[in-house]
């Protein structure tokens, strides 16, 4: 199955942009020094502001390069808004939480530049619907939004393989994002993480490795596992209708317009009348 929304290169340099924006959000806490002291509750709101600027540039590449126009703006918000509504289900519920199903196949389906704006629009839409906006939003909607482009970046297949690809991606990628965002907080912990599993400014950077290792397989894990068995399941029982709805709406909305491979121009499907019959028209005619 060819994806149904191609990634143009305004938009690939767009979600290369975010990507590194978002891996320096994650990643500069691990480079502090001895004695620093630093909490995110400093630097989330800028991480936020600079995350809205990140999603009005893909925006604006998508529209540049024709990847978006109304009606897929319109599609991509209706789907945006199903994702919070979905993440309200499962809000503190063991990990359950249904909102993956959609950003896997959503993403396997937009493509990359609106799978990226789906996977951040509906976490913000999800905190605003329970309540829960805080210094850790912009850090959900950027791992969000990694999951959603990972899914459009997946290689091509069909049928109940894609399924079976996409349960998979699901798993892991539903272990990744509490992984990833165990690290929005776990560097500035000083208690309350099992023995060994704190982070130790300025050691080498295997040490803290190993340190959040046992971090996340005693704390996170166990939250974790079941997002991942719930969104994989979900893959493959209701991956096939809901992949064929997904791609009937985006063909509808217009996602990469243009003529398909083997139709023909509206000019093309117009009747033609033989020289005969032009001919005694203008006989008649005189």
């Amino acid at each position: 199955m060819t994806r149904v929304v191609p990634v143009r290169w305004p938009s690939a340099l767009a979600l290369v942009g975010a990507t590194l924006l978002g891996v320096a959000a994650f990643g500069w806490p691990l480079l502090l020094g001895p004695g620093s002291t630093f909490e995110h509750q400093t630097d989330a709101p800028w991480v936020f502001v600079i995350l809205l600027v990140v999603l009005g540039a893909v925006v604006v590449a998508e529209l540049s390069s024709g990847g978006l126009d109304a009606k897929t703006v319109a599609l991509l918000g209706v789907l945006s808004a199903m994702g919070g509504a979905l993440r309200v289900l499962g809000a503190g519920t063991a990990g359950l939480e249904p909102m993956f199903f959609l950003l896997v196949l959503g993403g396997r389906v937009l493509g990359p530049g609106a799978g990226f704006l789906l996977g951040g629009l509906s976490v913000l839409v999800g905190g605003f619907l329970t309540g829960g906006i805080g210094p850790w939003t912009p850090f959900q909607m950027f791992a969000a939004a990694w999951v959603t482009l990972g899914a459009a970046l997946l290689p091509k297949a069909s049928g109940w393989r894609e399924r079976l690809l996409l349960a998979a991606y699901g798993f892991v990628a539903s272990l990744a994002f509490g992984a990833v965002m165990n690290l929005w907080f776990w560097p500035f912990m000083t208690s309350g993480a099992p023995d060994g599993g704190l982070f130790v400014p300025g050691d080498p950077a295997s040490l803290n490795a190993s340190r959040y290792a046992v971090f996340y397989v005693v704390t996170s894990l166990g939250w974790d596992l079941p997002r991942a068995v719930l969104t994989a399941g979900l893959c493959l029982l209701a991956g096939r209708p809901v992949l064929a709805a997904l791609r009937r709406g985006v063909r509808r909305a217009s996602f990469g317009a243009g003529p398909s491979e083997g139709t023909q121009p509206i000019e093309a499907l117009q009747p033609v009348e033989s020289t005969e019959t032009a001919e005694s028209t203008q006989v008649a005619r005189r």
